[in-house]
């Protein structure tokens, strides 16, 4: 459903917001978490993780086209 660069992006910013909470059970280093984007259709889904725990990413044809142009 997102791009590569899209689901960075997003992983990122989740990760600021969780550090900003500054809760006192958050570990120290990077925040390990699972989104779940539900799209429009069934078929339309997203997984989002922190970078952290991407080790090897890979992309999509489709996803990748559906970046914006800048």
């Amino acid at each position: 459903m997102f791009s590569l660069a899209q689901k960075r992006h997003i992983a990122d910013e989740v990760q600021k917001i969780l550090r900003a909470t500054a809760h006192p059970e958050l570990p120290k280093g990077e925040i390990q978490f699972t989104l779940c984007v539900d799209g429009a259709e069934a078929w339309s889904w997203a997984y989002i993780i922190n970078n952290g725990a991407v080790t090897d990413p890979t992309t999509t044809a489709w996803n990748e086209r559906t970046e914006p142009k800048s």
